[in-house]
């Protein structure tokens, strides 16, 4: 009686915060949003489908990990954005042969300029620091010379990093590139400041709370800490997303590049893989509150009041990736019915994922890596 109790109890409680947040987001315009589109699953809806669902769902913004042409044709005049990648593993031949990456540019993006909006041409997702970080210079210039020559100056070429770019995160006044990531970076960031174009990062404060959950508060990985948890000069940090964002922009100052924009391309959190540690209950605590603390404009303590785009991957539970946590990061089953309670609406609607951002940068933005995430040194002071 006392469990079935503790389970209604948790429905209503559910239930309640289904419509604060359909009354908060369902008033707001939505202006951003960004979900991941992954496809490793065997399972998946077709991509016409899938296209229904990002816009019957009010989802403005989606990523690519790379050109699927089942994809780009379901979102011919969708009116979503599009940020596409080049794939890792195409680098090394994009590189050596502009050739090679004219005929990339115009099999996979011209065909479509007239009828899909590519904010961001994505070169490799997470190969900084790696085997192929070196490469990704001088494509993003030869693909920066196709653009100039099409006159196609609203898109921008960027790439993406993971959190093991830095050696140092704590505290975040201290970040730190590595040595390789720094010697791959020196180009990129000078070419996106030149550009004006953005540094795309993936943030996963869960994965700095489950490597050390004895150390690492889940309020401060959470969004749910009502008072700084971790002081750092004259910046209080209240939660472990903004660490670990200010961390990768002190690392820049460092570097000398201190004008360059941050891109959210990647945060969530699992709704099953890991036991207790991920639940549907946290997942959708997290994700709600990313939503909530980016729409907000708050930026973070090193830039306030700094419009900050965020990207909630991934869209589905993807069942060929990595066992456990990795095939859980989905908002929705392969069915199309949402994963997380908190997405979903008693009046059989889907509750939009809208990040409302508040700033005056037209700075645009946008999945893919299923690796490098933890940031071990974020955990170590933590407790409390």
């Amino acid at each position: 009686m006392a469990a079935t109790l503790v389970v209604v109890l948790s429905q209503l409680l559910l239930l309640s915060t289904i419509f604060i947040i359909t009354n908060q987001f369902g008033a707001a315009k939505a202006t951003d949003i960004g979900v991941n589109y992954g496809m490793l699953g065997n399972n998946l809806p077709p991509a016409a489908e899938v296209i229904n669902l990002y816009k019957k769902n009010g989802v403005s913004k989606l990523r690519l990990f790379d050109p699927d042409p089942a994809a780009l044709a379901a979102l011919k005049g969708s009116k979503i954005e599009v940020a596409l990648d080049l794939k890792n593993q195409d680098l090394p031949i994009f590189a050596s042969s502009p050739p090679a990456l004219q005929q990339w540019f115009a099999q996979n993006v011209e065909p479509y300029l007239n009828d899909i909006d590519f904010p961001y041409l994505v070169v490799g997702n997470e190969v900084i620091p790696g085997d192929l970080g070196h490469y990704v210079w001088p494509v993003m210039m030869s693909l920066q010379n196709i653009l100039d020559t099409k006159n196609l100056h609203g898109i921008k070429v960027t790439t993406t990093l993971p959190g093991t770019a830095l050696s140092t995160s704590y505290p975040p006044s201290l970040g730190q590139f590595s040595a390789q990531a720094a010697a791959d970076l020196k180009g990129v960031l000078s070419f996106l400041s030149s550009q004006g174009s953005p540094l795309m990062i993936n943030v996963y404060p869960y994965f700095a709370y489950a490597s050390d959950p004895a150390h690492v508060r889940l309020d401060y990985a959470q969004f749910t800490a009502t008072e700084v948890v971790v002081q750092d000069g004259p910046y209080g940090y209240k939660n472990l997303f903004d660490a670990m964002v200010d961390s990768f922009v002190a690392a820049m100052e460092s570097a000398g590049v201190p004008d360059v924009e941050l891109v959210v391309s990647e945060s969530g959190w699992p709704s099953a893989g890991n036991g207790e540690l991920t639940t549907q209950a946290l997942a959708s605590t997290y994700n709600t509150n990313f939503i909530k603390h980016v729409s907000s404009g708050v930026g973070t303590p090193r830039r306030p009041n700094k419009r900050l785009e965020g990207y909630i991957f991934a869209m589905f539970n993807e069942n060929l990736k990595s066992p456990g946590v990795e095939q859980n990061f989905g908002l929705f089953y392969p069915d199309m019915t949402p994963c997380l309670s908190c997405f979903q609406s008693t009046l059989n609607q889907i509750i939009v994922l809208r990040v409302w951002l508040k700033a005056e940068s037209a700075t645009r933005a946008c999945v893919g890596g299923n690796h490098s995430r933890v940031w071990r040194r974020m955990s170590e002071p933590l407790a409390g």
